[in-house]
């Protein structure tokens, strides 16, 4: 990843701590103070210019739909909220109503089911989950209050990392696509079942499902093959007909 910023034109990348927080931390405490006046903040995702930015992917897959029907369902990973928020936010801008949006969490970086949960933001203790690109142990106040909305819409749902491992390997398999764990959860939920599940009914052939596929930088193939070796047993225990994966799937609507 140091390699690829530097590719794209950094002079510096300095590299602190296992996860997003621990370096956003040590930015603003220990960097920006030594800078002073010269230190500007870009914040990942706590700002409403980032979620209008990403507002515009919503609206790019709108007008590729063949049809003019929404779609049922909208899979998209959440860490900070701030790629959630821009999905939320082009939803109201089309006038959606129908979408449900399903919010996508690893266990031990799941703030927002914790957040929805409580009823008010919650701060995670630290990120005990490999997909350390959702490792935001607090969402925003606006990620919070979407999925607290009247209506329904939003869904948070938690799996294990060995289901977002898969995602990622069978991702790669099937669509020759290499993602992250942060982008394998949001695929994890389209094999063996886990949709229907979650959403407690069956989906129409004709019903449109959207994957929001994000976090493909930080992967390489030797990465893949560690994840296969590591939870390759999700894999093995579907195939071997022992139906369930041996991991719970957390899944609740937000409080409307």
């Amino acid at each position: 990843m140091i390699s690829k910023l530097k590719a794209a034109g950094a002079h510096e990348v300095i590299q602190h701590g296992p996860t997003w927080q621990d370096a956003d931390a040590y930015l603003r405490k220990e960097v920006m103070k030594e800078a002073g006046s010269s230190a500007i903040y870009a914040p990942p995702f706590d700002h409403p210019d980032i979620w209008t930015g990403n507002s515009t992917v919503m609206h790019e897959i709108a007008a590729q739909l063949p049809t003019t029907q929404d779609p049922s369902v909208v899979i998209c990973s959440v860490g900070g909220g701030g790629l959630f928020n821009g999905v939320c936010q082009a939803l109201d801008d089309l006038g959606n109503t129908s979408t449900t949006l399903l919010a996508l969490e690893t266990e031990g970086a799941d703030s927002l089911h914790q957040s929805i949960s409580a009823g008010k933001l919650v701060t995670l203790p630290g990120i005990t989950s490999q997909a350390t690109s959702l490792g935001a142990v607090r969402v925003t106040q606006q990620t919070l209050d979407y999925s607290l909305r009247q209506g329904g819409r939003v869904k948070s749902v938690v799996l294990p990392d060995a289901e977002a491992a898969m995602g990622c390997w069978r991702l790669a398999d099937d669509e020759k696509v290499m993602v992250e764990l942060a982008c394998g959860i949001n695929a994890s939920v389209c094999y063996d079942g886990k949709l229907e599940k979650i959403m407690g009914r069956k989906l129409g052939k004709e019903e449109i499902v959207v994957i929001v596929l994000c976090g493909g930088s930080n992967v390489t193939v030797e990465m893949l093959a560690k994840w296969r070796e590591e939870f390759g047993w999700v894999e093995e225990g579907l195939r071997k007909g022992k139906g369930e994966v041996p991991s719970e799937i957390t899944a609740s609507n937000g409080r409307h």
